[in-house]
């Protein structure tokens, strides 16, 4: 099989000829240190990895829509350990929101939620701008660079990250969010309910997807986060819906959650994804039984992630990072699973990824 034929068959739950591998998308600090600045391309190709290339379309937005959102970004310092500070005012006809935003060599993270009131809500829901046509030339040109050694694989257009719940609780807070379904579940469902209709129209406009994956989902919705009966209530129903319209534009869907999700598993079965990741395990502060999951759901969902990258990656050495991957595959023994760290990396030897690809290849059905 080529890399392309290797990763469909396991993203329709079938048995590859052997193992496929991926990394959760090539950090720039990673490829700037460890990689001379190789871009994703580079990497994947300089361990002989099938490439998994994140990409995603261009939005087309109407000219009136965007001037009622003059979003203005300043920056706001930097501290002696290099952490950058910046500030965004965003500017409407119906009033202002800002939000505050940290970042280091690694990664970035929000210090002032852009929303903090209803009110805030009312006037983002009245003026934030929804794309009015979906370019997908982007994703073409990847698939064309890549060919038929891999596939593509993004995010589709959202306000923070794959999902309702999800977004929201990257424009309000995460224990803003699980207050505000205790407290005022009216008020949240309309909030996730109007979130949906602008992704749905998004949607719907796009046409066919040509993102060989899309994902869904995110980390707020897992359970080590919020409950299974909050995830029933405030996640499961509008999955159902996005999923189903992915569906209609011929995509295929993963579904997200970094951290706990043994007790969701039969939810995310029932959300309509073909699949999930990251299956973190509990030595990465998840709680992902592999073999369980396969065992309770593998027939419903194939499966991304589930190798421990600070200890097969970050602190291993290469015969430590081969033999993971070897147990991960004897976990999934009727295919449907694609072997990856189960989140972003940062450091780690060349030899240990040189291992856990070579390791992949060896690994057949």
């Amino acid at each position: 099989m080529k890399g392309r034929e290797r990763f469909l068959t396991a993203l329709s739950n079938e048995k590859p000829d052997h193992l496929p591998c991926q990394v959760h998308a090539w950090m720039g600090y990673y490829l700037n240190t460890y990689l001379n600045g190789a871009d994703q391309y580079e990497a994947y190709a300089r361990f002989g990895m099938d490439p998994v290339i994140y990409a995603g379309p261009r939005y087309v937005y109407d000219p009136s829509d965007m001037s009622n959102w003059q979003a203005e970004h300043r920056d706001a310092g930097t501290k002696s350990n290099n952490e950058r500070f910046s500030a965004q005012t965003i500017t409407t006809p119906s009033g202002t929101l800002t939000s505050q935003s940290a970042s280091n060599q690694f990664t970035g993270w929000t210090t002032e939620y852009l929303i903090k009131t209803e009110e805030d809500f009312e006037i983002w829901d009245k003026h934030v701008p929804i794309p009015i046509a979906v370019d997908w030339s982007p994703v073409v040109d990847a698939k064309r660079r890549i060919g038929d050694t891999g596939i593509t694989r993004g995010g589709f257009f959202d306000f923070g990250q794959g999902s309702p719940w999800q977004s929201f609780c990257t424009l309000y807070g995460t224990v803003n969010t699980i207050m505000a379904a205790i407290d005022k579940p009216e008020w949240l469902h309309r909030v996730l309910e109007s979130m949906l209709q602008k992704k749905l129209r998004v949607i719907e406009i796009a046409g066919k997807f040509e993102l060989d994956l899309i994902e869904t989902g995110g980390g707020a919705g897992s359970n080590t986060v919020i409950s299974p009966a909050i995830h029933r209530e405030f996640c499961l129903p509008y999955d159902q819906r996005q999923h189903a319209a992915m569906h209609e534009a011929e995509a295929k869907v993963v579904y997200h959650l970094c951290g706990g999700l043994m007790q969701l598993l039969e939810t995310v079965a029932e959300n309509g994804a073909d699949g999930l990741e990251t299956m973190t395990p509990p030595s990465m502060g998840g709680d992902c039984d592999l073999a369980e999951a396969s065992q309770r759901v593998g027939d419903r969902l194939f499966f991304i992630g589930g190798f421990d990258q600070n200890r097969g990656f970050e602190k291993g050495i290469p015969e430590v990072a081969a033999e993971m991957v070897k147990e991960l595959h004897a976990a999934c023994p009727d295919g449907g699973y694609i072997c990856c760290p189960s989140d972003h990396f940062f450091f780690g030897a060349l030899e240990n990824i040189q291992a856990f690809v070579d390791a992949a290849r060896q690994c057949v059905y």
